[in-house]
């Protein structure tokens, strides 16, 4: 390995430990290393999407991935935790029910394992209709909007209006985190807009989350806890987020 390939591995673990860096901050990390290179080493790491570069500094990809990060790098992340999600989620799925499945990795992982059975499926998500298209029995109906190129997903006013005329036994979304002072939220204006208007159209509200969600703020709120009826999580739940859901009468599986 190269001292320039070192360097640019170094600042990309810097600012994931940090999360969150300014320029002032990397240069006093780096001191040997001029501004014009490091200013270099930030837009390639960017352009290869090991990190995003704001204004004034740069943002770790772990603090956007809601729709902000790639499809693919996502599902790579906790592939057993989200399989294990996925498996419990989909107990939850009644046959003739009219369900929304929201976008994101593990969604999709749900997606994958849905039983042929007869639903109205509504989702805004590629990546699910790809897996719920090998299926017989349920129709799906696919959102339209600007797709993000992202999540591979579909959003805007389109999206929003549609769901408005739709009545939900069931929606199924997924958050990019939740903290217990601002509850669940995403890094994407316009999603957290959709699945706030999901969420006024469904009888039962369920959230997907890994353990590795909690404990951490987005930028956009999308709900608090006590406005969803089951979170469905894997085993390395905390246990004060165990005490938060039975304190709101919300169903941890």
């Amino acid at each position: 390995m190269d001292t320039m390939e070192q360097r640019r591995n170094a600042i990309v673990g810097f600012i994931n430990e940090k999360g969150n860096i300014t320029f002032a901050q990397l240069e006093k990390r780096f001191p040997d290393v001029s501004q014009m290179t490091l200013r270099t080493d930030l837009k390639s790491l960017d352009e290869a999407k090991k990190i995003v570069r704001i204004h004034g500094g740069a943002k770790s990809v772990e603090l956007v991935l809601g729709t902000d990060d790639y499809i693919g790098r996502r599902s790579v992340r906790n592939v057993e935790e989200k399989e294990t999600i996925a498996e419990k989620a989909v107990s939850l799925i009644k046959p003739n029910t009219t369900v929304y499945l929201d976008s994101g990795s593990t969604t999709t992982a749900l997606a994958k394992i849905w039983p042929d059975q007869p639903n109205f499926i509504f989702t805004s998500s590629m990546t699910c209709v790809m897996e719920l298209s090998k299926l017989q029995r349920p129709t799906v109906f696919v959102l339209g909007g600007e797709l993000n190129k992202y999540s591979m997903s579909a959003c805007g006013v389109w999206a929003i209006d549609a769901v408005k005329a739709v009545n939900f036994d069931m929606a199924v979304l997924g958050v990019t985190n939740y903290s217990s002072d601002t509850g669940f939220s995403c890094e994407v204006l316009m999603e957290s807009y959709l699945k706030r208007a999901v969420l006024q159209q469904s009888a039962e509200n369920i959230i997907l989350m890994d353990s590795s969600k909690m404990d951490k703020k987005s930028t956009f709120h999308i709900c608090q806890i006590e406005e969803v009826n089951t979170v469905v999580s894997d085993q390395n739940v905390s246990e004060q987020f165990r005490g938060q859901c039975e304190k709101a009468g919300v169903y941890l599986l």
